[in-house]
Formats: structure tokens, C-alpha cells, sequence
């Protein structure tokens, strides 16, 4: 409750009792309900999009120097785990061969037109992958980004 010039308003009811007729149980006048919300409307959040950050960085191959690993859900347990972003100078066909070797999965480099060359893992791969990428000092740790559920 606010005390203001002897009135006081109910946040709750959004209504203002004059305090000499809050006695006698009358009703000054109402608020616009609007009054009190004025501040709150404009700083209402909009909806969260978790792939807006990957999306604006992801405008082609190497962008900003970024490795991305993501997992994608194929049909019931079944997943793909996609690495994108290695630097062109690199032999993707070589670390791919040590990939599947070392997590004992199959594996194939996609070229596509957007994004360039990217490799693509049976199962959910992300955190050996990464591992692997800076354990074999292809790509520092800062320079990963892992996405997915």
C-alpha cells in the first residue's frame, strides 16, 4: 500500500480511496488499470530463440574462426552428430578417418553449398569430438561451440 496526499491506492484493485470517505465506505474513483502497468508493457521479453547466436554466426565456412558441433535427432534413438567450420586447410577425409577410428562410428564428409565441407558421425558424438579437436590441437577450446539438445 502507498500513501499519496492522503489517498491511498491498492495496487491490487487499481482503485484510490480518499481517505475522509474510505471511512464512510465510499469509492473516490478508479485508475486506468493501463497507469500502473505503463512502465512493465514496454519491457516485456520476447521469446528466446537458443539458435538466434549460431544462426547470426553461421553466414559460411569459418565463420569468426568458430568449430561447431551439433547433434541432430534422427528417427527414435538414432542420432547424427555434424562438425562444421575447420579451417580449409586441413585434410577433412584424414580427420575423419582418425574420428571414426577413435569412437568406433561411421562417418562421411558432406560438402554443401552453404557451409562448406562438413563431417557427419553416427551417434551423439559432441563432447568426444570436441575433445579429439583440441587434444590434437586442430581447433583451442575457446574456438568450440557445441549445440544441441
Amino acid at each position: 500500500m502507498m500513501v499519496v496526499e492522503k489517498e491511498f491506492v491498492f495496487w491490487d484493485a487499481s482503485l484510490v480511496f480518499n481517505f475522509e470517505e474510505l471511512k464512510k465506505g465510499i469509492v473516490c474513483y478508479k485508475l486506468p488499470r493501463a497507469s500502473f502497468m505503463s512502465e512493465f508493457d514496454t519491457n516485456i521479453p520476447t521469446a528466446f530463440d537458443p539458435f538466434a547466436e549460431a544462426n547470426a554466426e553461421d553466414s559460411g565456412a569459418g565463420a569468426k574462426e568458430y568449430v561447431h558441433v551439433r547433434v541432430q535427432q534422427r528417427n527414435g534413438r538414432k542420432s547424427l552428430t555434424t562438425v562444421q567450420g575447420l579451417k580449409k586447410e586441413y585434410s577433412y577425409s584424414k580427420i575423419l578417418k582418425d574420428l571414426k577410428k577413435e569412437f568406433c562410428c561411421n562417418g562421411t564428409v558432406v560438402q554443401d553449398p552453404e557451409l562448406g565441407q562438413v563431417i557427419q558421425l553416427q551417434g551423439d558424438q559432441r563432447k568426444n569430438v570436441s575433445t579429439f579437436l583440441v587434444q590434437a590441437g586442430i581447433v583451442k577450446k575457446e574456438h568450440i561451440k557445441i549445440h544441441g539438445f
